[in-house]
């Protein structure tokens, strides 16, 4: 791995005996495509960190919390959003040689690369669908109009299109 990033982070001072804690609170830079569709954190934008590094028997457990801004759309309505709001961290990171899953993070070289715990704690969070408020009213399905702005928005009633022949003669009278 020997990275360099805001995201990896050197566990060098960190003894190996169970329990054994270090504080790492720093404000690192989102990377790319975190998100969904129609929501996530953008590129670039601050993520607050608060976390806790503890020894465990078979790895380093990290746990705390990710303050980020989250923006995105409203599915009915299109406005943007913009939120900011927590998301817990919780991950172990196996020392090498240990027996754990594929799909297991690993300390590799004295350092940790907190990005896949940042993403898991963050993606998984968001919601697929996401409104600008609960009772957001949508758009108007005929002309587009913003119901939330105009609750009583309405439109005549469709002539049948079996009789849109008759228009045209009513025209030329």
């Amino acid at each position: 791995m020997r990275r360099t990033g805001d995201l990896i982070v050197s566990i060098h001072d960190l003894p190996r005996r169970a329990g054994e804690m270090r504080p790492w609170a720093h404000t690192v830079v989102a990377p790319d495509d975190l998100g969904v569709q129609m929501i996530g954190v953008p590129e670039g934008s601050p993520i607050d960190c608060d976390l806790t590094l503890e020894s465990a028997g078979e790895g380093v457990w990290v746990a705390g919390t990710a303050v980020a801004t989250l923006a995105g759309e409203c599915v009915r309505c299109l406005r943007t959003l913009e939120e900011r709001r927590p998301f817990d961290v919780h991950e172990l990171y196996y020392y090498p040689g240990r027996d754990a899953e594929e799909d297991a993070l690993f300390v590799e070289h004295d350092q940790i690369d907190l990005e896949p715990a940042l993403r898991a704690a963050i993606v998984l969070e968001l919601p697929f669908a996401p409104l600008c408020r609960p009772d957001c009213a949508g758009l108007c399905p005929t002309c587009g109009a913003d119901l939330n702005d105009d609750p009583g928005h309405a439109h005549d009633a469709a002539a049948d299109p079996r009789w849109a022949a008759l228009d045209t003669l009513a025209g030329d009278a």
